[in-house]
């Protein structure tokens, strides 16, 4: 077996591959693209929340010079206008029907963007209102109106075994699981403790809204999009316009942020089907406001009930997590499986009974968000394993180390057992948080930790090859889309590393559907350990060409063969790369392929989840009690990663969830009111600026060297924005006695509780 060196580059700090075309502008965006011929799109939309839609009167708009095309439910007709990733329910232009203000009914191509503007003040609709069923408990109702009588099938790539929207409900889909017999466990319990939490709507924002370019001709249809998921949007693209996979090119060029916002299919089907009328390219750029109208994180409403001995030994739950889904489904099915599990939480409890169910209602749809479910799921679990401690006179910090799993441990049945030493990871934060000393503060300051645990359930399907060319250098080509989490870096290490060249000969360009090869998706934290595991394997299989390229050269055998700093070592003969090919090919030409598969069973474990995403984190808080403000002091964040590619790429990764986690603790919140939204915009939605960031902020990196992918790495990224809720509310309970069950922790929410706790 021929030797390499270790770790040159895996695991080292590497300057980001694409960092200097961003920093310098050369970057090239979706909204920065000119497709001879382009026309600019604008949409119609909804003003109202839930409508029949009576008639729709284009003349006027048409005739405005420059309106090259209207697009309405007409137009559509010869084709299936449904999409959706888990559940076909959301037509790509309203038919007979809205369900949620913003949703396009009509949409204009024109000259310019001014001038499709104009067009759209002169597109007459009339609507007939109907009731509105603005939040879960409106849609929950007996004898409420079904938002979704007819659903127009399962979606491409869903992964769940059985996934339907409840007959005449208007649920569009129940998670349940259970173990052992709750009835039975809280009549062995001292205590139970019951607890309702609330979780608000969130926005995304990225740095770039929604952007699409769409041609359509006879060579079939091209879309430029900034979207995570291209070969999932390839698939409903065809599927809605009939077309072969062939006939659908999705280019993704540089991806101004996702977060999940931009995962699956948003805006594609339609900006085509603009395309497919007019005749001629059309580009759709969105404003930030048409982006809030477009995916959002679901609310959430949480009932959660533990059974415990006094002693403090968890014995059983009951836990109901209701998840606002708004007017469809998007990925609203797999957020409620994951909020089922992460209800469930890393503790060693032998009775439980928990139902998640994602719930239609006439509100912005919601999606897939930074590990989805787990926000919602984790705030209700840690705040109440605080106040369970709290009334049974343990430390939090005991009371948690107690019931932990341990390495090795079942979380629920059919699931990979625990590969994480939580206990040690707790333990860690604790110490940087000065947890013992904490007792002794004043009034007003305190100190809180939250135990975040989460199951990618990332699918294990991916596909990359690896060219070596003549001159020497490399060339990746993977389908994972850089969405700014620093994905062609990592990718480019491990295939560097790998190949023993030096990261500045690998390139990786941008994803084409008709060159790059297949990839299941960009998300669930699995880019590095799916990807990376077909990127090395891609690397390896070219290695060993290389290696047989060298013994036939050298006249050695394989296992004499080192590679290494781009050269092929036979004990004292050595030969460049480019060398060897060009006298293996005879030419100074020809390149070698290597090929690299992941999928369950070939290469990763059939065992869901392929890892446990940990994302601990600990919070010092000062309270000003006549203000209610919450100032961060200090915030500690631990991610078990198993092996740190880029070390400072996984810290930045883990702080940029974790700010995005204060930002919904502290502040953000998109408000509705019977279905209109209230705050669509940035003036009135606030995010966290650099004034939130907390005084000392710690990362501390879990490397065992033990996690599913390349030299035994885990995905992380996700779980850093579910701890910063919980801990931050157990820190505000520990320094004023006053616990908050509904986010977010704003100062007048805060002061308010403050002053309700003075007068009793």
């Amino acid at each position: 077996m021929a030797t390499k060196s270790s770790f040159t580059i895996v695991g080292k700090a590497a300057r980001r591959v694409e960092g200097i075309e961003k920093v310098t502008g050369q970057a090239k965006f979706t909204v920065d693209l000119t497709i001879p011929g382009m026309l600019e799109g604008k949409v119609a939309r909804s003003p109202y929340p839930h409508a029949l839609v009576e008639s729709i009167d284009t003349t006027r708009a048409e005739k405005l010079p420059g309106v090259v095309a209207v697009l309405t439910r007409a137009d559509v007709k010869d084709i299936n206008p449904y999409f959706g990733h888990c559940l076909r329910d959301r037509p790509l232009i309203a038919l007979d029907r809205v369900r949620y203000v913003g949703e396009p009914v009509a949409a204009v191509a024109a000259v310019d963007a001014l001038t499709a503007q104009e067009a759209l003040s002169l597109v007459e609709v009339k609507y007939k209102e109907l009731p509105v069923m603005a939040t879960f408990d409106d849609s929950l109702t007996p004898g409420a109106p079904i938002l979704h009588p007819d659903i127009q099938g399962e979606g491409a790539y869903h992964e769940l075994k059985k996934l339907q929207a409840e007959i005449q409900t208007n649920v569009c889909h129940h998670e349940h699981i259970e173990e052992g017999d709750v009835g039975t466990g809280f009549a062995e319990s001292d205590r139970i403790f019951e607890d309702v939490f609330e979780f608000p709507m969130v926005y995304h924002y990225t740095m770039e809204p929604h952007a699409a370019i769409a041609k359509v001709d006879a060579n079939g249809i091209t879309v430029w999009s900034s979207c995570a998921h291209p070969f999932v949007v390839r698939a409903e693209l065809a599927l809605i316009f009939e077309q072969p996979l062939s006939k659908v090119q999705v280019l993704v060029p540089y991806v101004g942020g996702a977060y999940g916002g931009k995962s699956y299919t948003k805006i594609e089907p339609l900006v085509v089907a603009l395309a497919r009328k007019a005749g001629q390219p059309v580009r759709l750029e969105q404003s930030v406001p048409e982006s809030m109208l477009t995916n959002r994180r679901h609310s959430a409403r949480v009932w959660i009930k533990t059974g415990v001995k006094r002693d403090g030994t968890l014995v059983a739950r009951e836990a109901k997590v209701l998840l606002d889904t708004g007017a469809y489904a998007d990925n609203g099915p797999r957020v409620a499986r994951r909020a089922a599990t992460r209800i469930h939480g890393p503790y060693r409890i032998g009775n439980y009974n928990i139902d998640a169910l994602a719930v239609y209602t006439n509100t912005c749809p919601a999606g897939s968000f930074r590990s989805i479910g787990g926000p919602q799921s984790i705030w209700a679990l840690e705040s109440h394993m605080d106040i369970m401690a709290e009334q049974l006179g343990i430390d939090p910090l005991e009371f948690r180390l107690k019931n932990l799993l341990k390495r090795g441990d079942i979380v629920k049945s059919g699931a990979k057992p625990m590969d994480a030493d939580l206990l040690s990871d707790l333990k860690q934060v604790a110490v940087k948080l000065d947890w013992k000393g904490s007792a002794k503060r004043r009034t007003g300051s305190g100190v809180g930790l939250a135990v975040g645990v989460t199951d990618s359930e990332a699918v294990p399907v991916s596909t990359a090859i690896v060219r070596l060319l003549a001159d020497g250098s490399v060339v990746l080509m993977s389908g994972s889309t850089e969405v700014g989490q620093g994905t062609r870096t990592v990718l480019c290490q491990i295939a560097a590393e790998e190949l023993s060249v030096a990261l500045e000969k690998v390139t990786m360009h941008s994803t084409d559907t008709n060159v790059t090869p297949f990839d299941r998706s960009t998300g669930a934290s699995r880019s590095t350990t799916v990807m990376g595991t077909a990127v090395r394997a891609a690397a390896a299989d070219l290695r060993a060409q290389l290696i047989e390229i060298g013994a036939e050269i050298l006249k050695a055998k394989p296992e004499q063969i080192v590679l290494k700093d781009g050269e092929i070592i036979a004990g004292e003969y050595r030969i460049g790369y480019t060398k060897a090919l060009h006298t293996y090919f005879g030419m100074p030409g020809g390149e070698l392929i290597g090929r690299g598969y992941c999928r369950p069973g070939g290469g990763m474990s059939p065992i869901y989840p392929l890892f446990w995403e940990t994302g601990l984190g600990g919070a010092d808080v000062e309270v000003d009690v006549e203000t209610g403000e919450i100032k961060l002091n200090r915030f500690v964040g631990l991610a078990d990663v198993g092996k740190a590619i880029n070390p400072p790429q996984c810290e930045g990764q883990d702080e940029g969830a974790a700010m995005m986690g204060i930002g919904h603790t502290l502040f953000e919140s998109l408000i509705y009111d019977k279905g209109q939204p209230l705050n669509p915009n940035l003036v009135d939605y606030r995010v966290p600026s650099f004034r939130n960031l907390p005084a000392v902020f710690d990362t501390i990196l879990v490397e065992n060297q033990d996690g599913p992918g390349p030299h035994g790495a885990k995905g992380m990224g996700e779980t850093g924005i579910v701890s910063p809720a919980p801990a931050i509310g157990n820190a505000l309970a520990r320094a004023t006695g006053v616990r908050i069950r509904e986010l977010p922790l704003t100062p007048e929410r805060v002061w308010r509780a403050l002053r309700d706790k003075s007068s009793k």
